[in-house]
């Protein structure tokens, strides 16, 4: 009796599913979905912006930075001053050529906007543009 034993018996397994190509899959959805993914940067701060006729919407990919009515330049939440716009610039441009945004307060004063412009300038920038809201109709 003990020459006849069930063939599935011998090998030992119990017919269980292989996961490991599920899984495969599901990481190369997750790369493409990561990679594929834009984000959006925030300048960290609320800015009442002046409001414009001829506001149009700009490139996601653009670096953003924020004009306080006090005089404060912002990026990515904390203040850099008007003296960190030029070696920010230089990095992010070193990345890709991407336009830079400066999203002034309608009280900031109009000498460090153009303060402002000009360091993005001057650190390489080719594309320097004012964010402005459109008029409510």
């Amino acid at each position: 009796m003990g020459r006849f034993k069930d063939a599935a018996a011998d090998d030992g397994s119990e017919g269980n599913i292989d996961m490991s190509p599920m899984i495969d899959c599901v990481f190369i959805l997750l790369i493409f979905f990561i990679v594929t993914t834009t984000f959006v940067e925030e300048t960290g701060v609320e800015v009442d912006k002046p409001q414009a006729a001829s506001a149009v919407r700009l490139e996601k990919t653009s670096l953003l930075l924020a004009l306080t009515a006090k005089g404060e330049v912002v990026y990515g939440g904390r203040e850099i001053g008007i003296a960190g716009i030029q070696p920010l610039v230089k990095r992010m441009l070193q990345q890709e050529e991407i336009p830079v945004i400066v999203q002034a307060d309608a009280a900031a004063p109009s000498g460090l906007l153009v303060r402002a412009i000009d360091e993005a300038k001057l650190g390489g920038a080719v594309k320097v543009s004012i964010a402005s809201a459109r008029p409510s109709k």
